[in-house]
């Protein structure tokens, strides 16, 4: 083998789901600042470029292969300076295969079909994909290269099928969401991949939010021993240029530039962000709405409504009851200063009691209960959707994992709105990435963050009156949920059984509430939401 010089580049970019005709003008417009910036002789697109992932049900419309095929003409036709490999849908013989297109010349001049479709967690591309089955392996100036998508990476049989087949080079095109850890194991996984397969594997993957996934890039390189040679940063559209040698039959990377990665509060907290600006942005909205109550679930959310939007996009409401606090009603306008937002005081009083007086001759005879409580979240809730109905803000919604899974929220009420930034963050880490924002900027409150947790809807009420400590309910809460263990399972790790069973109760009593919830950001292997599909209606014995 002569001495070649193969110059790639990674295009970690946003894509939008559905938008074809924007995602291919997108893939024009970097492949040629590509070649222009990094002098690319080749540019890698992530997974499902094309249509954007996950595109779910949008596959199955008929008009997706004509949309499809017109873009891939127009690629073709667009005489780029460089070759492009992008992801797509193809329909073969009746089948929808998730394939990857090498575009040079003008000229479609491979393809490869993904062989492991994952099937797990959020993923069901068995519902519309069928695995294909051979290697591509493409000379590239001179060097043999294997494209592999996603998934197959994670598997040993396509590396070992492209190294059989002559490959010297691996090309894996990706569309891999975020959950905390997950860049670890990635680079991990390439390394004894890489090693295995004797190969260079160039990994570029997709950023940005889609509904409730976000993408955190964090595209790299390893070498044949499984060293890092190259890395982009997390969380940001980046093009990491790449350059392969191959000499005498030995292909190596050159050492590239290498973004350090975040740490796990870092990365988490980046995460929330940039879901909540995609959601808002891609779907329109002017900006958002939130309940701020002086407690540290809307504090966080308000911190990370106004990194993604800026504050002028953000408007918090205070809107105080009789039981509340005048160190909640402090503690928000403080924070509201600090942020710069556009803040607004509204009491409930009016439409508290106006309710209650309608409901009198109902409720004649009856205990005041969670009822009376509910009414305070609802009240709120109508006034937070009255306010998005008239300007055009999203309503965000401020309740934690947690709460959501033992139901310590109200329909109607706090769960009303259209995104919930904390919907897959336990209250412990709700504390901590309160504590982390404030070392970037102290905007939340100390007394915010060192107060008991309280949803002030009764006289000296804190959350302790009615839930196990939150560092006995996470804990809990994570075997349960995120592990599947068993009730009896997790008293055996030394939990009190009493509690244990009170919590599993209230969480499989909860599905129906779970399912009315907003979508929000997905930063675990087990959100709530497309991780969890528990029947609402069913038979099952919490202890078994």
């Amino acid at each position: 083998m002569k001495m070649s010089t193969l110059q790639l580049v990674l295009a970690q970019i946003n894509l939008l789901v559905g938008d074809i005709p924007g995602n291919t003008d997108q893939v024009v417009e970097v492949a040629r600042r590509a070649h222009r910036e990094h002098g690319a002789d080749l540019v890698l697109f992530p997974e499902l470029t094309l249509c954007g992932y996950p595109p779910e049900d949008l596959l199955l419309r008929p008009s997706m292969q004509k949309r499809i095929d017109g873009a891939l003409e127009k690629l073709k036709q667009a005489d780029l300076p460089c070759a492009v490999l992008v992801g797509y849908p193809r329909v073969v013989a009746g089948t929808v295969l998730n394939m990857a297109g090498l575009i040079q010349d003008g000229e479609l001049v491979a393809e490869y079909a993904k062989q492991k479709l994952p099937n797990y967690q959020v993923f069901d591309e068995l519902r519309y994909f069928v695995p294909g089955d051979q290697p591509c392996v493409v000379d590239i100036k001179g060097i043999p290269t294997a494209i592999t998508i996603c998934e197959d990476i994670w598997h040993p049989e396509p590396v070992m099928q492209a190294e059989r087949a002559g490959a010297r080079l691996m090309l894996n095109i990706n569309a891999s969401p975020f959950h905390r850890g997950k860049a670890q194991q990635r680079q991990a996984l390439l390394g004894r991949q890489a090693q295995a397969g004797n190969m260079p594997i160039v990994y570029v993957n997709s950023v940005g939010g889609q509904d409730e996934l976000v993408f955190d890039g964090g595209s790299f390189a390893v070498d044949a021993n499984g060293e890092l040679r190259a890395r982009a940063p997390e969380f940001v559209e980046s093009l990491l240029p790449v350059t392969v040698v191959a000499e005498e039959g030995d292909v190596r990377l050159e050492q590239g530039s290498d973004a350090k990665p975040l740490d796990g509060l870092a990365s988490t907290y980046q995460a929330l962000v940039l879901g909540v600006r995609d959601y808002v942005n891609k779907n329109g909205f002017k900006g958002v709405v939130l309940g701020l109550s002086g407690g540290i679930d809307s504090a966080l959310t308000l911190a990370i409504a106004v990194d993604a939007l800026g504050p002028d996009r953000v408007e918090a409401v205070m809107m105080p009851f009789r039981y509340t606090s005048d160190l909640s009603k402090n503690d928000a306008e403080d924070q509201a200063r600090r942020l710069g937002i556009h803040y607004r005081v509204i009491s409930i009083e009016g439409i508290f009691d106006a309710a209650m007086a309608a409901l009198e001759s109902e409720f004649a005879g009856s205990e005041r209960d969670t009822t009376e409580e509910n009414l305070q979240a609802r009240s709120r809730g109508m006034l937070l959707m009255a306010i998005s109905n008239k300007k055009g803000f999203m309503v965000l919604t401020t309740g934690n994992k947690s709460e959501m899974s033992v139901g310590y929220a109200t329909l109607y009420g706090d769960m009303v709105g259209g995104y919930n930034a904390l919907k897959d963050v336990p209250k412990v880490l709700v504390f901590e990435l309160s504590r982390y924002r404030n070392t970037i900027s102290e905007v939340i409150p100390e007394s915010v963050i060192t107060r008991p947790p309280s949803a002030e809807l009764a006289p000296d009420q804190v959350d302790s009156d009615s839930l196990p400590p939150y560092e006995i309910l996470d804990q809990i809460l994570s075997l349960y949920i995120d592990h599947d263990h068993s009730a009896a399972y997790i008293i055996d790790q030394g939990f009190d059984e009493e509690i244990v069973m009170r919590v599993v109760r209230l969480v499989d009593r909860n599905e129906y509430k779970r399912r009315q919830a907003p979508v929000g950001v997905r930063i675990s292997e087990r959100g709530f939401g497309r991780d969890r599909r528990y029947p609402i209606t069913n038979g099952w014995k919490a202890g078994e």
